[in-house]
């Protein structure tokens, strides 16, 4: 690769990354406000800034040069600057880096010198390699989270947005225009529907990597797997693309049409797999509650295995695609149309992923997304696959003229590199509970609904809560709205980044095909047996975790749930049926029902409140109403209750409860 092309692929690469973390965070904070109001907010006016594109409609001589460099500079300011800011600056300034990197990238194909493609393809191919590796490279050290994008480590993403800007300076001095060769001179310019078509496939392979591939950590919430197996595989393959695409191009060249579309068919239909066997049939009819999680055997990850081995098919059509288009020289007007349709498809696809969720809150469409997790990604799966039809059979040779690289295996060793960091990486910041002392004789409990990592102020605040945990020093913990890892919470994974930081076992409950809010147990004793079953839902779906956890020679059942609005009954009655005939049970969540319910009543008859257990006539000296409590522990009758308190605070809109027992 020459020198010239090595810094185009650091430049791209550096763009593409920069363009998922600002989706990822600007989808997250406009979710975040919904979050607090539980209702669309006024701020979803800011998806206008997808449309950014039609810009390009009303600009015939097209952008480049210096107002193109300046596109490309204000998109990493705004990459820089978001990540200090809060919830509605960060949406406000993402999204203004957002609509910059769709301008930006239709602009620099229409720029793009390379007559034939080839040479374009594979540099943006590399380039989308290398995205993708070092997002998962950066969210594996984050336990999830971005580690560019949080604390004192965002000096990373500074140093690597300002290496961009330096390397878009380049653009104002635009390369020759090499000769055109006869096969090229025959080339037709792309028609307007082609053009359209392969935008959207373009922006298809996008979607798939914000989705899921750029951050694979959410694979193993759909799955119940450990991401280190998920990471490691996910960083190793795109690794091994990227030595055949920078050392050996030709092998690619093998590929017929056919064999890629057979390529994306087996993808997309492995993808889709992955989900719906995880996915869980819920009756109508509320006697068939509680209902367990079905169980999965190795079987069932054959399709996740089958997607993480096929998934550089991604990288493949996206390097297709951008070949046709510049070898196709659509005007800048039709890419824009083309990428204006294509923006809209994105709005759909995000709305769609975050619907599978929160379809109880949206009136009208919202049901239909209920437990169609599924669909969203067959949808950006045939986008994607179906625009191979349109491409030129001799797009398939990536050997030909200017496709190939001069030193394609420093390249391809650097990737590698990546890989290997990243599979290091992930062994390195994974939980290390320390062995349990085997004479403890009491256990400090504490249940906390963590507001999908948000706090009071509608600010992302994990740390806040990580440390809120940390001088707790409990024992066992159960979370609720915990749900990150979907980009509704910016594909981060809090469970795991809390488990990870404070070195204890972990179990995340229901996963999160099914679309609930999400439960999790943390303990530093190992969790043995947990299970998820659900509770009858006519709104959001609802589930709890069972486990069994030894402390001191004695066994503990313990379940952690988060019933639905109102604390319906019907639920709590599911959730107690589970609970009867057992001893030493600790059962704690967000139940959503006050003292004065027939819920409480109900379940105060087979199990003791902890905190009036302290506390039998109240005590209001720890700045809640005892009246008006909804996240409780309650313990097995007779159990011995040294201490129990609220602890109200700006780390989430829900108090820490926690509770100790003696035995």
């Amino acid at each position: 690769m020459k020198k010239q092309n090595m810094l185009q692929v650091a430049l791209y690469s550096l763009i593409l990354l920069f363009f998922f973390q600002l989706i990822s965070d600007f989808v997250e904070a406009i979710y975040a406000f919904g979050l607090m109001g539980t209702s669309i907010p006024v701020e979803i006016v800011s998806i206008l800034f997808l449309f950014s594109p039609l810009i390009l409609l009303f600009l015939p001589r097209g952008l480049s040069g210096w107002p193109l460099v300046l596109v490309g500079e204000l998109m990493l300011l705004c990459r820089v600057a978001e990540t200090l800011l809060d919830t509605r600056g960060r949406m406000l300034v993402a999204g203004l880096g957002v609509a910059c990197f769709l301008i930006l990238l239709p602009s620099l194909l229409w720029n793009r010198k390379d007559r034939e493609g080839a040479s374009s393809s594979l540099l943006l191919g590399a380039s989308l390699a290398v995205a993708l590796s070092l997002s998962i490279l950066f969210r594996t050290l984050g336990s999830g989270s971005d580690v560019s994008t949080i604390g004192w480590s965002q000096g990373v993403g500074w140093i690597l947005a300002l290496a961009a800007g330096a390397l878009l300076l380049r653009l104002t001095r635009p390369d020759p225009a090499p000769p055109r060769t006869a096969d090229a001179a025959r080339h037709e310019r792309l028609p307007a529907w082609k053009t359209v078509g392969l935008c959207l496939g373009l922006v298809s392979a996008l979607i798939l990597c914000y989705f899921a591939f750029a951050s694979p950590h959410v694979m193993a919430r759909w799955t119940g797997v450990s991401a280190l197996p998920i990471v490691s595989m996910a960083a190793l393959v795109l690794g091994l693309f990227a030595v055949v695409l920078a050392a050996r191009p030709g092998l690619l060249s093998a590929l017929t049409p056919g064999l890629v579309l057979g390529w994306n068919l087996i993808f997309g239909l492995s993808l889709v797999l992955t989900i719906l066997a995880h996915q869980v049939s819920f009756p109508a009819d509320a006697g068939a509650y509680p209902l367990p999680e079905p169980s999965v055997s190795i079987i069932h990850h054959i399709p996740l295995f089958l997607t993480l081995l096929l998934f550089p098919v991604v990288v493949f059509d996206w390097m297709l695609f951008v070949r046709e288009i510049v070898a196709g020289r659509p005007s800048l007007r039709a890419l824009g149309a083309g990428f204006s349709l294509a923006s809209l498809y994105l709005l759909f696809m995000i709305f769609a992923q975050v619907f599978t969720t929160v379809y109880d809150y949206i009136p009208v469409v919202g049901p239909f997304f209920r437990d169609r997790f599924w669909l969203v990604f067959l949808v950006a799966a045939a986008v994607m696959a179906l625009p191979v039809l349109l491409v030129r059979r001799g797009a398939f040779d990536l050997g030909g003229t200017g496709g190939e690289f001069e030193h394609g295996k420093a390249f391809a060793a650097l990737m590698v590199l990546v890989a290997v960091a990243t599979i290091l990486g992930a062994a390195l910041v994974a939980a290390r509970p320390e062995a349990p002392a085997p004479s403890q004789t009491s256990l400090r409990i504490l249940t906390y609904n963590i507001q999908q990592g948000y706090n009071r102020d509608g600010l992302r605040d994990h740390d806040g809560q990580l440390a809120l945990i940390r001088e707790v020093d409990a024992d066992i913990v159960g979370l609720q709205e915990s749900d990150t890892a979907r980009i509704a919470g910016g594909n981060a994974d809090v469970v795991k980044y809390l488990a990870d930081r404070l070195d204890m076992h972990s179990y995340y409950g229901p996963k999160t095909v099914p679309g609930t809010f999400g439960i999790a147990l943390l303990s530093k004793f190992p969790i043995e047996n947990p299970r998820t079953f659900y509770m009858y839902s006519e709104g959001e779906q609802t589930a709890t975790i069972e486990a069994r956890i030894t402390v001191g020679g004695r066994s503990f059942d313990v379940f952690v749930t988060h019933l639905g609005n109102g604390g319906p009954i019907v639920q709590q009655e599911a959730v107690l049926q589970e609970v009867q005939g057992k001893e030493n049970v600790i059962l704690m969540g967000d139940f959503n029902f006050r003292p004065d319910t027939d819920q409480y009543r109900m379940t105060t008859a087979m199990l003791d409140d902890s905190w009036l257990q302290k506390w039998p006539g109240g005590n209001e000296g720890q700045g809640i109403d005892p009246a008006r409590r909804i996240d409780h522990i309650f313990l097995s009758p007779g159990t011995e209750v040294a201490d129990s308190e609220y602890l109200p605070g700006p780390q989430s809109d829900h108090p820490a409860m926690t509770t100790v027992i003696e035995w």
